[in-house]
């Protein structure tokens, strides 16, 4: 089997860790001497397909220990409806939320899972975590 890198796709995500994307804003946590978790879902997620140009459907879930700061859930929500105009990878929008938290609010550990619908007869579920050193 012969593999190559499509020619539909190179190149074309190149710009997605250069993407200007809403802040996310945080606020201080007051019970930053204990380790406890947050979990947050985001069931109607939505980016596009950079190759068809249609809507990809999924759920994010965001889990994470914070430590000096939590997430403010309005600009969360904010931050998550500007993917609706980016067509952008599965795999590329797990790790760009990744990022984009960690660096928000710096946590002791992150972890971020979308689960998308069945398209094609596949389902595409990503994941990727973050911890602090």
């Amino acid at each position: 089997m012969d593999l190559h890198l499509s020619e539909t796709y190179d190149g074309k995500q190149d710009h997605i860790r250069d993407l200007v994307l809403p802040d996310i804003e945080v606020f201080q946590n007051i019970y930053s001497d204990r380790d406890y978790r947050i979990e947050l879902e985001f069931p109607e997620f939505t980016a596009i397909c950079p190759k068809t140009g249609l809507p990809d459907f999924g759920v994010v879930y965001l889990s994470y220990v914070p430590d000096q700061h939590c997430l403010e859930l309005k600009s969360l929500k904010e931050y998550f409806f500007a993917y609706r105009n980016i067509g952008i990878f599965h795999e590329n929008v797990v790790n760009r939320i990744c990022e984009d938290v960690a660096h928000a609010c710096k946590p002791r550990e992150l972890d971020v899972r979308a689960v998308y619908n069945v398209r094609g007869g596949i389902t595409t579920t990503v994941s990727t975590s973050y911890k602090a050193k």
